[in-house]
């Protein structure tokens, strides 16, 4: 079997399991978990959710009320990395590709120094599974020669898989932030 194969086998269970954790009230318990102190002053990139994705926004507004500067990603073609643009949960958004919303084109591009990312599956060693358009992957090679970046999974607890397909080029999370902890790996 192909890596292409298992992954896209890994996909499918695991937006399964995402859709039967899937919970509005474990947005807000990121706040809980999430550090505030270890990351203090740090860029902070988030996202919007899209589907049965674990809402981050509350975590956000936390953030931002913290004086965190924060922004979103802008999906790209096919193939590029993702862009980062300056947000404030107050700032309008528009529609984007996917289903998600991203901050206008004349919102001042950022390098974020923590990115907040979504995914379909983790293990206990770090590694994601994604939706498969190497976005992530991309983005955080692309800062990375800019700059330390840390890189940090969101999504339910029950997400977390005992073994997923990985190649190469994909980039491992230095930590996971769930509604019930947050673990560096």
């Amino acid at each position: 079997m192909t890596l292409s194969t298992e992954k896209s086998r890994a996909r499918i269970q695991a937006k399964r399991v995402r859709a039967e954790a899937a919970d509005p009230a474990a947005g807000p318990e990121l706040i809980r978990q999430f550090p505030a102190e270890k990351f203090r002053g740090a860029v902070i990139g988030g996202f919007w959710p899209i589907k049965d994705e674990i809402d981050p926004r509350p975590l956000l507004a936390a953030l931002h009320a913290m004086g965190h500067e924060l922004a979103l990603p802008c999906t790209p073609r096919v193939g590029k990395p993702l862009t980062f643009r300056a947000w404030s949960p107050k700032d309008r958004l528009k529609h984007a590709a996917y289903g998600t919303r991203e901050p206008f084109p004349e919102q001042p591009e950022m390098f974020p120094d923590l990115v907040l990312m979504p995914l379909l599956a983790f293990t206990a060693t770090g590694e994601r599974l994604g939706y498969g358009g190497g976005f992530y992957d991309r983005t955080l090679a692309a800062l990375r020669e800019k700059k330390r970046i840390f890189a940090c999974g969101v999504a339910y607890g029950a997400q977390e898989a005992v073994l997923l397909p990985t190649g190469e080029f994909d980039a491992p999370l230095d930590a996971i932030l769930t509604e019930k902890e947050f673990r560096a790996f």
